[in-house]
This record gives structure tokens, C-alpha cells and sequence, in this order.
């Protein structure tokens, strides 16, 4: 029986997988999304297996674990590190408000340049979140190349889900101008390890130290205990993020954007910030 049979389509899912980057690969090849996380190591080893034109690109936040850039550049020596016009501690007082769950500004400005123009690939499953089941397809894309261009024409069926009730046409769409293709968009978190384990790959320790997800330090979808575990081990970052929040508070004064908010300290935000979320 073959690794990670797909029942509908009676493949393996790594040929899956693989296909799916032959299906769409362009002249100019793919850019493919290197976080330096599990899902990202399996996309850049399937990649590779498909023998698909690919660069290899992680956005620095600058506040990122320093254990995994250490990886990145250890393990993904070709991986284009790129680096933003402002970091997270300028960034915080411009925008007068930390970073939180619904205002998510540090994703956009920080983790999600680059690629524009380019056909994108991403390590984003489906079993990661169910609004993401719900609301994406395998691939995302405005036409782009011949391939992907055929694909639109002959109305290329891909499964939105194992269901076949929810199998969904390839859909002509701009995703903040990038086209997207996410190759193990099926994949359960248990196959992308058994398919690491398989392989022989190597991966961030810090996984092996309890951490299930390796995002920013402080970021608030982890949630209080997520946040407060991050600062414990990085201390320096609390200390970093305060300093911002002393900025931040200094920014709203002059604006005139304290009323309303018991914020008089730097401490007074952070404590807000983390236990709000």
C-alpha cells in the first residue's frame, strides 16, 4: 500500500504532491515560502523531487527565533533570507497599537512580502485551521503561464476535500497579487512528520523542546500561555517589545490617543496585550 494513499484519486500523495508542482511550473519557476517550519522543510523536499525551477525565500520578522534562522541558514544554505524595511520595534509605534489576533499588521508588513508576480508556493494545510478548509483551494491563482492557463481552460478538477460533494473547479482569483499553489494543502500534521521521519530530514529543534508551531516570538494567535512561554525562554524579547510599547505610548501622547485606554506604562500594554488574547 502506498504512503498516504488519497482515496479519491487512488495516488500516493507525495506523487500527488509532485504532480501538482509539475502541473503548474512556469518558465520563470516557483517562489517557494521557506519559514524554516515542518510544513515548509516537506514543500522544499518535494520541490526538489519534482525537479521543479524553485528559489527558496524566508521574510525575517526580526522577531524570530533565533534557533530557527540558526537552522535555515544551517540546513537551507540557498534559501534567499530577506530582510524588511522596518522591524517589529519601529513597526509597533507607527502603528499605535501592538500586533493582536485581529489586528494582524505584522503578517503583512513583516512575513508575507515578496513573490509578487511570481507563482508562490506555501506549506498552508487544510488541517491547520477549518476556515482555511472552507475558503481554500489547492491552488490560487489569476492566470499566470501556459500551464496554469490550460489548466483554467480545460477545467482541471483538483479535490477541495476528501468529499466528493466539495470537489471544487481550479478558480481564477488574486490573492494580494500572487499566484499560489499549495501542494500539501491535504496533508494531515501526522504525514507531513511520518513524510520528514521517511526522508531523513533535518528540523528545527525546537520542535523536539514541545513547541507544535515555530512563529514569531509573542505572537498573539498562540494565545496567553503560548506568549508567556515565549518570553520566558527569550526574555530579551519582553524587554524589546516594552521598549516599543514606551515608543508606542510616546507616539499616541503626542497624537493625542490616550483617552480611552488604561495604557500609562509600557508594562500596562503588555500586560493588556497578553492577557487579552
Amino acid at each position: 500500500m502506498p504512503l498516504f494513499q488519497l482515496n479519491m484519486l487512488g495516488k500516493d500523495k507525495i506523487q500527488t504532491a509532485i504532480d501538482r508542482y509539475k502541473q503548474f511550473e512556469t518558465e520563470d519557476g516557483y517562489y517557494l515560502a521557506n519559514s524554516g517550519g515542518k510544513d515548509s522543510i516537506v514543500i522544499e523536499a518535494l520541490a526538489n523531487m519534482a525537479k521543479v525551477k524553485f528559489s527558496s525565500n524566508h521574510n525575517l520578522t526580526t522577531v524570530d527565533p533565533p534557533e530557527l534562522i540558526n537552522f535555515i541558514r544551517k540546513y537551507f544554505p540557498k534559501t534567499l533570507i530577506h530582510y524588511p524595511n522596518e522591524s517589529m520595534w519601529n513597526l509597533i509605534p507607527r502603528k499605535l497599537m501592538p500586533p493582536t489576533r485581529i489586528v494582524r499588521y505584522c503578517c503583512s508588513e513583516l512575513k508575507e512580502r515578496g513573490g509578487e508576480g511570481k507563482f508562490c508556493v506555501t506549506g498552508v494545510r487544510w488541517a491547520e485551521s477549518a476556515r482555511r478548509k472552507n475558503t481554500r483551494n489547492i491552488v490560487e491563482f489569476d492566470a499566470y503561464g501556459s500551464k496554469a492557463k490550460n489548466a483554467i481552460e480545460n477545467r482541471k478538477i483538483f479535490l477541495f476535500s476528501d468529499n466528493v460533494e466539495k470537489r471544487k473547479m481550479i478558480e481564477s482569483c488574486i490573492v494580494k497579487g500572487k499566484h499560489i499553489l499549495n501542494p500539501i494543502v491535504d496533508w494531515t500534521e501526522e504525514e507531513v512528520w511520518e513524510f520528514i521521519k521517511k526522508y531523513d530530514l533535518p528540523y528545527c529543534d525546537l520542535y523536539d523542546q514541545g513547541f507544535d508551531r515555530l512563529g514569531c516570538i509573542g505572537c498573539p494567535m498562540q494565545g496567553k500561555h503560548g506568549m508567556l512561554r515565549d518570553f520566558e525562554k527569550w526574555p530579551k524579547y519582553k524587554i524589546n517589545y516594552l521598549k516599543a510599547f514606551g515608543r508606542m505610548l510616546e507616539e499616541r501622547k503626542r497624537k493625542g490617543l490616550n483617552e480611552g485606554k488604561d495604557w500609562e506604562t509600557p508594562e500596562d500594554v503588555f500586560n493588556w496585550w497578553v492577557h487579552s488574547q
